[in-house]
């Protein structure tokens, strides 16, 4: 079994991450858990260049072994915003800002994407995920954290907030890009273990 650790404060990330691992049968062989590492951020429009370098910093203290995953919320007729800004924004305006951002709008489109920049054996790998939806009215459901009880994913009727933690999954960009990722480690353990090379892996490099 390898031991990922996952460079965050968030257990609401945490208990996605796993249900999916166990979902996915990896439970046995990836143990996942909350670090202390240090999680340095800069200011980008960009979640991937955010992820990948708070990985290279802990990489370069000599870390490996680990991830950070970084999320945000783009709403169209906001210009995209608060996109890779949304932890801040949900902290300050929170729900009913946005809410009132967009009163009397009809274009509610918006979508969630995260990224992933795993350290894994000396190597940086980033993953990413995204999910297309809409802002609802009003917020909906107890469930979930952040912006979810505000985001209606394509193919639901349900916000996120408004879900069971396997339903998101089904839909969750975290989800996604949590699955490439153990399949990218799937696949890297066992082409080690046959001694083969690792071929049509899921990275975005």
């Amino acid at each position: 079994m390898i031991e990922l650790q996952f460079v965050s404060k968030n257990k609401h990330k945490l208990l996605e991450i796993l249900s999916l691992i166990k979902t996915m049968n990896a439970d046995d062989i990836i143990k996942v858990v909350l670090s202390p590492l240090p999680k340095i951020e800069i200011q980008s429009n960009d979640l991937v260049e955010v992820v990948r370098f708070a990985a290279q910093y802990l990489a370069e203290k000599g870390y490996t072994n680990f991830f950070i995953e970084d999320s945000g919320l783009f709403i169209e007729a906001l210009n995209g915003f608060p996109g890779p800004y949304s932890n801040f924004v949900f902290k300050t305006i929170g729900l009913e800002g946005i809410l009132k951002l967009l009163r009397g709008v009809s274009n509610r489109k918006a979508y969630f994407m995260s990224a992933i920049a795993l350290s894994f054996r000396g190597e940086i790998k980033v993953f990413i995920g995204k999910v297309e939806g809409e802002i609802s009215h009003e917020k909906r459901g107890k469930r979930g954290f952040g912006f979810d009880p505000i985001f209606i994913p394509i193919g639901s009727n349900k916000t996120f907030a408004e879900m069971k933690l396997e339903e998101k999954n089904k839909f969750s960009h975290r989800a996604k890009a949590v699955k490439s990722m153990i399949e990218y480690l799937m696949q890297t353990l066992t082409s080690n273990f046959h001694g083969n090379s690792v071929a049509n892996i899921k990275n975005y490099d």
